[in-house]
């Protein structure tokens, strides 16, 4: 039960406050000149029936713009997808309940299949279909309103993103086996094929480009590596009848212990006991 409970509790946002208000001030001013822009071409009408999918879009292109779902094809493929979907179910079942939660449902399934999973464009499904005559009945015309929408968006995150030095889209490192790679491996590290299996083996949808995830891990290795290093103190040295160096010893100093002791390599500790280096007879 504890558990259950425990997963209620939201994790702690790895943003700072500056990050969140320049998120909210893009998110208003896409949201803004969007509803502007569709209000003078289409009326207010149309307008307020397609508005809510634009407020998620934008939490998505303004908020974590890194992420998959928030790519440019994720929004345009997703909202013309959604849309003709949901023009075909009008068709079949009429603006029903059903027509709503078949339009979702294969919504869901074609955007996965042409790779632009985007929240937001189930959202433009039921505003279509519920619109009775207001969008519906217009048919094909309504793609005006929405891919207007959506571009209309995506222009604002563009400018909006780049100019507060947020890199908009998100740019694609491929290396030459075709796996996402932005950096050289370490040895004994993992590569590029390792993380690809290891999301394949877990099945499920990561909203984090295969790049950032890369980073995120190799960035992880690099501090485990760090913090054990660290964490070799004199204890360890001294429990090992090793002798070591300090800042203040010379390389003389260096070669007449490791010739008493007939050793090879003597660690280099700081002001606190911790390794800093080694000096090595060998490379």
């Amino acid at each position: 039960m504890k558990t259950l409970v425990r997963s209620f509790i939201p994790h702690p946002l790895n943003t700072r406050p500056a990050e969140w208000c320049r998120a909210a001030l893009g998110a208003c001013f896409g949201i803004f000149l969007t509803g502007l822009l569709s209000r003078e071409l289409f009326g207010i009408d149309v307008t307020l029936h397609l508005l809510g999918p634009i407020g998620a879009s934008a939490v998505l292109l303004f908020a974590v713009s890194a992420g998959p779902l928030a790519q440019p094809w994720s929004i345009i493929g997703s909202y013309l997808i959604s849309a003709l979907v949901a023009l075909l179910c009008i068709h079949l079942l009429g603006n029903t309940i059903s027509a709503a939660s078949v339009a979702v449902c294969s919504a869901i399934v074609i955007m996965c299949v042409c790779r632009c999973l985007h929240p937001p464009g189930a959202a433009v499904a039921i505003s279509i279909i519920t619109s009775q005559n207001t969008i519906s009945g217009a048919g094909l015309h309504v793609l005006l309103p929405v891919m207007l929408n959506a571009s209309a968006l995506l222009i604002t995150a563009l400018i909006y993103n780049n100019l507060t030095q947020v890199r908009y889209p998100k740019p694609h490192a491929r290396s030459e086996t075709g796996f996402p790679s932005i950096s050289k491996p370490e040895p004994g590290g993992f590569q590029a094929q390792d993380l690809a299996k290891a999301l394949e083996d877990v099945g499920t949808f990561v909203d984090m480009s295969h790049e950032d995830l890369e980073t995120i891990l190799h960035k992880t290795e690099e501090n485990a590596r760090h913090r054990n290093r660290s964490d070799i103190d004199t204890t360890r040295i001294i429990a090992r009848n090793m002798q070591s160096l300090t800042l203040e010893h010379s390389v003389a100093d260096a070669m007449k212990i490791l010739a008493r002791q007939g050793g090879q390599y003597l660690p280099v500790l700081d002001a606190d006991h911790k390794v800093i280096g080694v000096i090595s007879l060998v490379d």
